[in-house]
């Protein structure tokens, strides 16, 4: 029990850092052209930032899936990398059918692994709303101040 729960806190670090690096990456993004998001025309760019920050996310949840999968496979719990591929997606989404589960000395791995997905896709809508309220604020600043 305990070597899951260490396995598993390493992994959740290691996952924590990739989104970690993500939005850190993003944030400088958006910052260096921040400038254009308040240019007209805002609508077009509102649409286009969007996309492009959903997709950066989903990336980043990739990447932690991804994670699980090559953990997974190090343990040598799965025989092939789509097995722990398909595990790690839907034990990370919590979608969990349940057709693939963990052997019992690893179970513990899926629950870590669900909590895991919940925090981070948490994060990640936390930082899409962020950006969006930060873009409809500065929208609204720049409104003010045109003649």
């Amino acid at each position: 029990m305990f070597e899951q729960l260490a396995i598993g806190t390493a992994i959740v670090t290691l996952t924590i850092i990739v989104i970690a690096a993500f939005i850190g990456a993003a944030i400088l993004v958006l910052t260096r052209i921040g400038d254009w998001f308040v240019s007209p025309p805002r609508l077009y760019k509102t649409i286009v930032s969007l996309i492009g920050v959903v997709l950066w996310l989903l990336a980043a949840l990739t990447a932690c899936v991804w994670v699980w999968a090559a953990a997974l496979m190090g343990l040598g719990i799965f025989e092939t990398f789509e097995t722990g591929l398909y595990f790690s997606v839907v034990a990370f989404t919590t979608l969990s059918f349940g057709d693939i589960t963990l052997p019992q000395e690893w179970r513990l791995l899926s629950g870590i692994c669900a909590a895991n997905g919940l925090l981070l896709f948490g994060l990640s809508t936390a930082f899409l709303v962020e950006f969006f309220r930060q873009l409809m604020e500065a929208r609204a600043i720049t409104e003010r101040k045109s003649p």
